[in-house]
């Protein structure tokens, strides 16, 4: 490049705003020096936040012209920027707590919304509920009579729900360890998932879809602890259910398809395309549905009224004017990714692993998609586009989980090898590699404030591990 070299640059928000005029920048500018401008011209240099930059599909990371493939100065380049999370997680690194309790193997683990607390269910029949400040045991929560298959906090944090093997769903009270009356009884077989609706629609936090291997899915009233519906048009076992920010519940199954139903009940959409069993999906808004009216500040609000606005707030300004975005992942080996506001035609088929997909998840800022597999690896993709990114090679055994930072910075994976490993997205390499448990690790979950990761499995041992 010559010196002095100049070229013309329009910033654009990643939802296509134009921002500011064109600017004459040097043809090197770099990242920081974008960031100062832009700040300036979004007029908010006095508390300036961080942002990422990117021309066409090249990330500005050095500058402008080592990072460009396309060296013209004749036209405009768009620089389009995207905000980046303004706190960082740092990762964890030694294991502070080893506890022991559950008699069999882990099967979930589970934080809080506000991250608080942690559940855990297990193939003993019971739910536990940790202390986290004084990391030792809290409460046993016993009524099943069968392995425990899946737990969820509902978005206020105030109830938790348990699916299990026994046809049952159970719902108990964290903070005293009480169950909260009998059984939630009406599936004739074991319970696959739980969803609650989102606290933005619901903030009474009192309806939860259970779905099951006897191809139905049900939704409870948990106040009034009935069936308020019973969805029932797969024609084989449902394996996964989610409950949308814009109201959609999305089934999925083991008669290949994903069905999309209204908050009442009636189908949507049924999405084909997968040729085998479709066992799980991901949503591109979990994260801020999980967190609800909490985020990393802290904040707590007076009333029920304002932490519903608040978390109708952070999920509007998570979702922008983009419909929301679906992955499932399937034991034919592929990936399917959806918009299924916009159409029931998948916008891409997202192949390269060898094996069954065990588990997709969106990253918290919804701009990747990781997918963990029997085949060893865990893949990286596009979460705007479903677009292959890259491998995260390390583990030496099927890869069971993935759960994100909440700053998207990081990934941790668990594994049949024993293993955690916490990968570095930006750079794609393992940043640590977190040995300890004695066998295989089915489930692993990182703290909505970034502080904890929690893990569990086969050894039947709980660790919680810290920076």
């Amino acid at each position: 490049m010559q010196e002095g070299q100049k070229i013309v640059a329009q910033f654009k928000s990643s939802d296509g705003d134009v921002t500011g005029p064109p600017l004459n920048l040097p043809g090197d500018v770099t990242p920081e020096q974008l960031e100062l401008l832009l700040n300036q011209l979004l007029e908010q240099s006095e508390d300036p936040l961080p942002y990422s930059f990117h021309v066409g599909e090249d990330e500005i990371l050095k500058n402008l012209w080592i990072d460009r493939k396309d060296k013209s100065t004749e036209d405009t380049i768009t620089i389009v920027y995207q905000p980046q999370a303004v706190f960082r997680v740092r990762a964890v690194s030694r294991c502070t707590s080893t506890l022991s309790g559950h008699t069999e193997a882990i099967l979930s683990v589970s934080f809080s919304p506000n991250g608080a607390q942690l559940a855990t269910g297990s193939g003993d029949a019971t739910v536990r509920i940790w202390d986290l400040n004084t990391e030792t045991p809290q409460h046993t929560l016993k009524g099943h009579t069968s392995w425990v298959l899946s737990i969820a906090w509902s978005p206020d944090g105030k109830t938790l729900a348990s699916g299990s093997m026994d046809n049952t769903v159970r719902l108990w009270d964290p903070k005293t360890g009480k169950a909260l009356g009998d059984a939630l009884k009406g599936h004739t077989k074991w319970i696959t998932a739980l969803a609650w609706e989102p606290y933005h629609l619901n903030s009474k936090a009192n309806r939860l879809a259970s779905s099951s291997k006897d191809s139905t899915i049900r939704v409870w009233d948990t106040t009034l602890r009935k069936i308020s519906m019973t969805i029932s048009q797969h024609t084989a076992a449902v394996t996964c259910v989610k409950w949308g920010g814009e109201g959609l519940i999305y089934s999925a199954s083991q008669d290949k398809t994903i069905k999309v139903w209204n908050s009442s009940g009636a189908l949507v959409k049924t999405l084909q395309g997968h040729g085998h069993w479709v066992n799980s999906l991901a949503l591109s808004t979990d994260f801020v549905l999980r967190t609800g009216p909490f985020d990393h500040t802290g904040k707590r609000y007076a009333s029920e009224e304002e932490s519903k606005a608040a978390a109708l707030a952070r999920y509007k300004a998570f979702k922008g004017n983009k419909p929301e975005r679906l992955v499932s992942g399937s034991d034919d080996f592929t990936m399917f990714f959806w918009e299924p506001e916009a159409s029931k035609k998948p916008i891409t088929r997202m192949t390269g692993h060898q094996k069954l997909v065990n588990h997709v998840s969106f990253s918290p800022d919804g701009r990747m998609i990781a997918s963990a597999s029997f085949d060893n690896s865990v893949k990286l993709w596009d979460g705007m586009t479903g677009k292959f990114i890259g491998n995260l090679r390390g583990h030496v055994g099927a890869v069971y989980q993935v759960c994100w930072s909440s700053d998207s910075r990081m990934l941790i994976s668990s594994s049949k090898d024993s293993t955690l490993k916490i990968w570095d997205i930006k750079k794609m390499k393992i940043k640590m590699d977190l040995p300890g448990h004695l066998d295989e690790v089915f489930a692993v979950d990182w703290s909505p404030g970034g502080d904890k990761v929690a893990s569990g499995g086969k050894d039947k041992q709980l660790k919680i591990w810290r920076h």
